[in-house]
C-alpha cells in the first residue's frame, strides 16, 4: 500500500472517530433513536399477538349474548349441545355496541320464533353487530357459523320425518385445500413488520446525516474542520462511514431484537406461525446493510447543501416519504411480486424481507440487483457530497 493510500485511510479513520464520538456523545438523541427505532417492531408484534390472543381468549369461552332465549327452547338446547354458554342481553345492548363496551354480537330472537320452526316457516334472527367494533365483528362469523349449524340440523330432521335423505340436497362435497405454508399465512398478520424495520433504518440514519452536514454547517464547526490538511474524499468518505454505521447498528438492533420479542408473544397461533430465528434474522441484514449505505450517502447529498439544520429536515421529507411510500406499494398490488420491484430502493428491500418471513428466502440472483442500486446510490451520493464540499463556498 503506497503513502498516499495510507495517509487517505488514516485521515478517513480519524474523521470517522470524531463523528462516532459526536454522535454518541449526543445521548439523549440517541437514546430517543435507539428506543423508538429497535422497539417499535417487537411492539408491534407484541400488540398483535395481544389482539389476536383477546379473540382466541373469547373463542375458547364459547359465550353467545342473546336476547329473547327464552322464545327458541329448541335453540338454546342446541347451543347448550355445542357446549356454549348464554348469556342473556343487555337492554342497552345496541348502545354499548356502538360504543364498544360490549365485545360480543348480539343474537336477536324473534317473536313467534319455536312456532315457526315447528310449522316449516323460516323465522328471521338477527345478529347484531357494529362493523366499527372490532371485537364483536371479529365474532360476528362465528356466531353466524353456529346458526347455520342448526339450521342445518332443523333441515335434516325436517327431511328425515318425511323420509327423505338429506344427501339429495348435497350432490357434490366441497373441500378446501390453501396451497400456502404456515408462515406464508403468518405473513397476512406480521407482514407490516419489513416496514417498521426500513423506517428504523431510515430514522437511525436521518439524525446523524443531518447533523454531521447541515448541523456542522449552522453551527459553524465545518469551516474549521475544512481548514485543516485532509483530502475532501477522506473527509467526505469518514462522515458518511459514521453514519452508515450508526444506521447498520439501528439494522441489527432492529433484526435481532425479533428473536426475544417471540418470547413475550401472548397468542399461541401467532407464536407457532412466527419464525424468526437467525437465519431471518442475517438475511435480513443482507438486505439491509447495502441499503443504510445508500440511505446514509443519500441523505447526506441532500443535507449538504443547506445552510441550517430544520432546512436539512423539510428537504430530506422528499427522502423519508420515499422511503414510506414505497414498500406500502405491495399492499394495492394484487398482481404479486415481479421483477422491477428489485430495482426500487426500500421496495425492493421490502419485498425481500417479506420473502424471508413466508419461508421462502432469496438467492443470489435476488439479491444482487438491489444491492447494486444501492451501490450505484452510495457512490452518487458520497461523490455529490464531496463535489460540493470541493467546489461550494461554505457559509
Amino acid at each position: 500500500m503506497s503513502f498516499a493510500n495510507t495517509s487517505f485511510l488514516r485521515s478517513a479513520l480519524t474523521v470517522y472517530r470524531k463523528e462516532i464520538v459526536d454522535a454518541l456523545r449526543d445521548r439523549r438523541t440517541l437514546l430517543v433513536v435507539l428506543a423508538s427505532s429497535v422497539m417499535m417492531g417487537p411492539l408491534v408484534l407484541i400488540a398483535l399477538s395481544s389482539f389476536i390472543a383477546s379473540f382466541e381468549t373469547r373463542a375458547e369461552k364459547r359465550e353467545v349474548v342473546v336476547l329473547h332465549m327464552e322464545r327458541a327452547p329448541s335453540l338454546r338446547n342446541y347451543f347448550e349441545r355445542q357446549t356454549y354458554t348464554i348469556k342473556p342481553a343487555p337492554a342497552d345492548f345496541e348502545q354499548q355496541l356502538r360504543k364498544s363496551r360490549l365485545g360480543d354480537p348480539v343474537v336477536v330472537v324473534p317473536e313467534g320464533f319455536e312456532e315457526a320452526v315447528l310449522h316449516g316457516d323460516v323465522p328471521v334472527v338477527e345478529v347484531v353487530s357494529d362493523s366499527a367494533n372490532k371485537q364483536a365483528e371479529g365474532s360476528s362469523a362465528r356466531i353466524q357459523r353456529l346458526l347455520q349449524g342448526f339450521s342445518r340440523e332443523r333441515a335434516t330432521l325436517n327431511l328425515a320425518v318425511r323420509g327423505v335423505s338429506a344427501e339429495l340436497l348435497e350432490p357434490m362435497q366441497v373441500e378446501e385445500r390453501d396451497l400456502a405454508s404456515t408462515q406464508t399465512r403468518a405473513t397476512q398478520i406480521t407482514g407490516m413488520l419489513p416496514f417498521f424495520v426500513l423506517m428504523a433504518v431510515l430514522y437511525g440514519a436521518l439524525n446523524a446525516a443531518l447533523d454531521t452536514t447541515a448541523g456542522e454547517r449552522e453551527r459553524g464547526s465545518l469551516e474549521p474542520l475544512l481548514m485543516n490538511p485532509v483530502e475532501r474524499a477522506a473527509l467526505v468518505f469518514g462522515k458518511w462511514g459514521a453514519v452508515a454505521s450508526l444506521s447498520m447498528l439501528i439494522a441489527v438492533l432492529s433484526c435481532f431484537s425479533f428473536i426475544p420479542a417471540q418470547w413475550l408473544l401472548k397468542s399461541d397461533t401467532l407464536q407457532a406461525m412466527f419464525q424468526f430465528g437467525l437465519r431471518e434474522a442475517l438475511l435480513f441484514l443482507a438486505v439491509l446493510l447495502p441499503f443504510a449505505a445508500a440511505l446514509s450517502a443519500v441523505l447526506m447529498a441532500v443535507a449538504i447543501r443547506c445552510k441550517s439544520f430544520k432546512e436539512a429536515q423539510a428537504n430530506s421529507a422528499v427522502v423519508v416519504l420515499g422511503v414510506s411510500v414505497l414498500p406500502l406499494f405491495t399492499v394495492f398490488n394484487e398482481g404479486g411480486e415481479e421483477g422491477w420491484h428489485l430495482m426500487i430502493p426500500a421496495l425492493a428491500q421490502n419485498t425481500l424481507m417479506t420473502r424471508v418471513l413466508k419461508g421462502e428466502g432469496f438467492g443470489v440472483e435476488q439479491v444482487v440487483v438491489p444491492i447494486a442500486v444501492c451501490a450505484v446510490l452510495t457512490v452518487v451520493g458520497v461523490w455529490a457530497v464531496a463535489k460540493m464540499l470541493r467546489t461550494a463556498a461554505v457559509r
